[in-house]
């Protein structure tokens, strides 16, 4: 696959104004053909100074008939995406065009280079983790990471608790404001169970509903109430990383590049 790291290295090549000069920074080209588009490899000539220099070597790496054109403008800096979108297109070279006309291209895009992040999370109310890693893909931040996250929600409605954590999720009955019952089904974790013992005389039963421990797959981003297991890089024996409840977009950024870092490193 071949899919330059900055969209600097890829200019536009409809126009030759100065023959065969090419800008300094240019190692590729796309330039528009009778029979349709088609991308080249360029090699400029060492000439210390110049900023626009002669072609030392050309070859095309991907003719009319192997190039498709992205019809929309797209985020050139959400590399997973683009590698998804021209791995679709049926064709070995796909070019696309930036919202500020930067272009990129993808030539004979290879989807297993992405490295699959597991996140685990709960609903409702508002799962924090998950839904603020989709915003922050939405921006392109993870997109020299080369990643693609698979999203594990898990319902906590599903356990059909008598008890749930706290009013924030809109439940009637919650540990935060109400007494538990003999016999409540309590939907809560480690810090549910410590807060039972502690507080509560009775005969209760607890549903898991910890993200962490749902954990089944690696490399994995988990998110906890529990201080002292966040800043973990591997759970159960499964690669990842730990991260607060209240964790910020910067610390989740953090987090998932640590984590693919050392994924990548160890393998």
């Amino acid at each position: 696959m071949i899919f330059p790291a900055h969209c600097k290295t890829v200019g536009a090549a409809d126009t030759r104004p100065l023959g065969n000069r090419v800008y300094f920074l240019s190692r590729y080209l796309v330039r528009q053909t009778d029979a349709g588009p088609e991308v080249l490899e360029v090699t400029p000539a060492e000439e210390p100074g110049f900023m626009m220099r002669e072609v030392a070597r050309e070859r095309v790496l991907a003719g009319p008939g192997d190039v498709a054109v992205c019809a929309e403008p797209v985020n050139l800096h959400d590399r997973a995406d683009l590698i998804r979108r021209a791995a679709a297109s049926e064709k070995r070279c796909t070019v696309f065009y930036g919202r500020d006309e930067h272009m990129t291209f993808v030539l004979d895009p290879d989807p297993g280079v992405l490295v699959p992040v597991h996140v685990y999370d709960i609903v409702p109310p508002r799962p924090h983790l998950s839904e603020t890693i989709r915003e922050l893909e939405a921006t392109g931040i993870f997109g020299e990471l080369e990643v693609e996250f698979i999203h594990h929600l898990h319902d906590i409605r599903t356990t059909g608790a008598d008890i749930y954590p706290c009013r924030a999720a809109g439940f009637s009955r919650t540990l935060d404001a109400d007494r538990p019952g003999d016999g409540d089904l309590v939907a809560g974790c480690l810090t549910a169970r410590q807060l039972l013992a502690e507080c509560y005389e009775g005969d209760f039963s607890v549903a898991d509903i910890c993200p962490l421990d749902a954990v089944q797959e690696e490399p994995f981003i988990a998110r906890c109430c529990r201080g002292e297991r966040t800043g973990r890089t591997a759970w159960n024996g499964y690669a990842g990383a730990v991260v607060h409840w209240g964790v910020s977009p910067r610390e989740i950024y953090e987090a998932v590049a640590g984590l693919v870092a050392r994924w990548r490193e160890a393998r």
